[in-house]
């Protein structure tokens, strides 16, 4: 006879003492579930009462020294997760003030714990830009006072050095208001002119040159009152702030310049943007495998911000024609008038075909997708596929395994022929699948052309590698 499912329906039909004798049995011994309970029990009692409960949960975080484990880690983050859904939910819609206090005094944690864990996976730090979250959606509720908030709010980001704080200023922007604002500008001025201590110094004293220890020095010094600068300017759309805090070359960095022109066009500034992007693009790498997209949407904003379509098409091209940007292509078609589509698309196809790296050219048919142009590229430039490039080659592969057979035969091969000719042992496993996968198709493969069919193929890596007993190993183990 089979038994009642556990759902809360059935379970509420065993009522409360039945319940509740089985809730303590299984939070026996289990710390973390009785203190979920707790918690759940002064939900009951008021804000206070939760408010006392954190509070003391944090003072223990606070006081312990020991090691947290990837697996302790995991639970601790768990915990601090439902810390701040308590205090959103729980204290919060009552107590605003008394809510922001709790998840300030969640942040200050972060240190202590980075200190006793290694955070590698940012499971900590993911748990912290919550809480942070959290503040900015108290902030328009808070009755703190702003000059007060705005020292709090610079001595926490100047001296915490794992990045909790980094976002204070945006999330409490609301709160702060223009007083507070300018108090954290002058604060971060302040900073910036004040003389270099010993401790400054000292941090750069393996630079043997005083001038050049003193300018690492001072920049090392300022970067944390730079990033309020730039906080505040952008909080109160002081874009020429924003800007002032980079030199003329930094602002053609691929990683400032976007950032720049989309806030000098959110400013109503599209050719000050567009000056800057074109600035940035003068110094674009050549190289096909370093991409910076987010420059090239820049400079489409910029275009389109002031109607400019045929160089936007031209850009869109030209960013095609660079990158083999499978979305730029999309876009430029999407702008061409009727009929002019199709001769750009064949267009396109050549360019793919004669594109060097080829490695690059098939990534482009696997983001695309476009299948056949991939089959197509692969036949006529097998011999020139490096086989190391797998993050490509591997998807690419097994996505046309059922249409174009031979087409992922070859990639096949030259991940294959890449990992037994470059005795890359911790590759043979793979190298075996490939293999099998290699025969598998076989069976679907009519004509091999020019290439080697596959027992011909099977026959000369035995030659070459016969002595590779590792993966022949891996082969018989299937």
């Amino acid at each position: 006879m089979a038994g009642k499912a556990l759902n809360k329906k059935n379970l509420l039909e065993l009522g409360a003492d039945t319940l509740a004798d089985l809730l303590l049995e299984a939070v026996k011994g289990d710390a973390a579930r009785q203190r979920r309970v707790r918690m759940a029990l002064s939900a009951d009692l008021g804000p206070e009462a939760i408010t006392a409960d954190v509070r003391k949960r944090f003072a223990s975080i606070r006081r312990g020294r020991s090691y947290i484990s990837r697996k302790a880690q995991k639970k601790m983050a768990q915990e601090l997760a439902e810390l701040t859904t308590q205090i959103e939910t729980h204290i919060a819609p009552d107590a605003p003030d008394a809510a922001f206090d709790l998840l300030w005094a969640q942040l200050q944690l972060a240190a202590g714990i980075h200190e006793r864990t290694d955070d590698s996976w940012g499971t900590i730090g993911d748990v912290m830009r919550e809480v942070m979250a959290a503040i900015a959606r108290l902030a328009p509720r808070l009755d703190k006072d702003p000059v007060a908030l705005a020292d709090t709010v610079f001595e926490a980001i100047s001296g915490e050095g794992y990045g909790a704080f980094d976002h204070a200023v945006p999330a409490l922007a609301e709160a702060l208001g223009g007083t507070g604002l300018s108090r954290l500008k002058a604060l971060a001025e302040a900073a910036c002119e004040a003389p270099l201590t010993g401790a400054d110094l000292a941090r750069y004293d393996f630079i043997s040159d005083r001038d050049a220890c003193t300018e690492r020095a001072l920049a090392g010094r300022n970067r944390t009152a730079e990033m309020i600068l730039q906080d505040v300017a952008d909080a109160e759309g002081d874009v020429d702030s924003w800007l002032a805090q980079y030199t003329a070359e930094q602002l053609t960095y691929s990683t400032i310049a976007p950032s720049a022109a989309t806030r000098l066009l959110a400013a109503g500034r599209p050719e000050d943007a567009l000056r800057l992007i074109e600035a940035a693009l003068r110094g674009e790498s050549g190289d096909p495998w370093f991409d910076t997209p987010e420059l090239d949407e820049a400079h489409f904003a910029c275009l389109e911000a002031l109607d400019r379509k045929d160089d936007l098409r031209a850009a869109l091209w030209h960013r095609f024609e660079r990158r083999l940007c499978p979305e730029a292509l999309r876009r430029h078609l999407k702008l061409l008038p009727d009929f002019e589509d199709i001769e750009a698309e064949d267009a396109a196809r050549r360019i793919v075909l004669a594109y060097k790296p080829v490695e690059k050219a098939l990534a482009y048919c696997l983001q695309a997708p476009d299948l056949p142009l991939a089959a197509e590229l692969i036949e006529a430039h097998s011999e020139e596929i490096d086989g190391d490039v797998y993050e490509t080659l591997t998807p690419l592969a097994d996505a046309l395994a059922q249409t174009h057979p031979l087409a992922a035969v070859l990639l096949w091969g030259a991940m294959i022929d890449f990992a037994l000719g470059k005795a890359r042992s911790g590759r043979y496993g793979h190298a075996a699948r490939h293999l099998m996968d290699c025969a598998a198709a076989d069976a679907e493969i009519l004509d091999y052309g020019m290439h080697l069919s596959h027992a011909d193929y099977l026959e000369a890596l035995r030659k070459a590698h016969a002595r590779k007993s590792a993966f022949w190993e891996r082969l018989r183990e299937g």
